[in-house]
């Protein structure tokens, strides 16, 4: 896949409300105590503990928490970036109606071309790759080029075809990012990421 792709952006509205206050369930409380008896996330920064607990917890996977790559001065840019209303870009639907309170644009394959994918991208998104390998790397080609700056990119696709060098790239960029080592990522990843940014 290159950049001939042909995109149109759709954007999904929220299930949930920003002015209620998330409470958990019992289960869920209970769940991150087991949690923490599990892995150590007592030197990390708040942020990125918030960040590993809740990847860690959608997986129920302790070994994520050293898979992932986080960096609490990244993480702060895309909080911020939320709090001040920025929007989330993401490639599959599923992220999009995962994200319980904010407004999410998807971005998929039709007519209007990788132009129109960048220019309903406005500055400062943050973006949620949790499925399509090809959109990072199209992504990482228009931050090369200075069409597109995200106030945080979130690459986490699955795959053995590229996904590791995607996010590799990603990181390379020098933007603000949130990514794995490995192969293995998802949707439900991407989603529990700008969740965890959302909750705190």
């Amino acid at each position: 896949m290159g950049r001939h792709r042909r995109l149109r952006c759709e954007t999904v509205q929220p299930r949930g409300s920003p002015v209620v206050p998330r409470v958990p369930h019992p289960i869920e409380s209970e769940s991150y105590e087991i949690l923490r008896r599990r892995v150590d996330t007592g030197g990390l920064g708040p942020l990125s503990r918030a960040v590993v607990e809740r990847l860690v917890h959608t997986t129920a996977d302790p070994t994520w928490a050293g898979d992932l790559l986080v960096d609490e001065q990244a993480l702060a840019a895309g909080r911020q970036a939320l709090a001040d209303g920025a929007p989330v870009v993401t490639d599959v639907r599923m992220v999009a109606v995962g994200i319980t309170s904010r407004p999410a644009m998807v971005v998929a394959e039709t007519a209007g071309g990788v132009e129109e994918f960048v220019r309903k991208a406005p500055v400062g998104a943050v973006w949620a790759i949790g499925q399509d390998v090809s959109i990072v790397t199209e992504l990482v080609a228009s931050c090369r080029a200075g069409e597109i700056r995200p106030a945080l990119v979130i690459a986490l696709p699955a795959g053995f075809v590229g996904a590791v060098e995607a996010k590799r790239a990603v990181r390379e960029l020098g933007v603000p990012a949130l990514t794995n080592r490995g192969e293995r990522g998802g949707a439900a990843l991407a989603t529990a990421a700008v969740n965890a940014l959302l909750y705190l």
